[in-house]
């Protein structure tokens, strides 16, 4: 597929919007190939410098360092790749800001729990790439009809 040079501010915006209705990353350290894992990222919506996840000191992640995520929609029309640093993240207000059912559900122990290690990754360069496929091109891709230079989308080199 050709993608075509998108507005990078735009494609930010979709990243961001996207990944709000599906925070689930593959993160992985930048020295450890086999720490590739899912993790699931605690958003705040005035901060689109950084993300967090909860994790226990006793986790690959607990070596924190340079660090590369990569993303897919639930749609499949935005793909990201973007890398940061991960380090922990010692602000309680924003530990309880983003503990949650969810995240109780993971770490029974509580927020409390000495082993509990709560990280931020501050985001430094992605890459984007969105492709809307659409009724016309999904009926032409069945058929096995060519759809490469009909889908809308972009890419974009930029930092978060």
């Amino acid at each position: 597929m050709k993608y075509d040079q998108g507005n990078p501010q735009e494609l930010k915006d979709k990243f961001w919007k996207s990944l709000s209705h599906s925070p689930f990353v593959m993160l992985q350290l930048a020295n450890d190939a086999d720490s590739a894992a899912p993790m699931t990222a605690q958003l705040d919506k005035d901060a689109n410098h950084a993300i967090w996840f909860f994790t226990m000191r006793d986790n690959r992640f607990a070596a924190m360092g340079a660090a590369a995520a990569t993303f897919a929609s639930k749609g499949h029309d935005v793909f990201a790749r973007f890398d940061g640093t991960l380090v922990e993240e010692t602000d309680r207000a924003l530990l309880d800001q983003h503990w949650n059912n969810m995240v109780e559900a993971w770490y029974p122990g509580g927020k409390t729990d000495p082993n509990l290690l709560f990280l931020r990754m501050d985001l430094g360069d992605a890459a984007i790439w969105s492709g809307e496929l659409g009724v016309f091109n999904t009926v032409k891709a069945a058929l096995g009809l060519p759809v490469g230079n009909t889908i809308k989308g972009g890419y974009a080199e930029t930092s978060l």
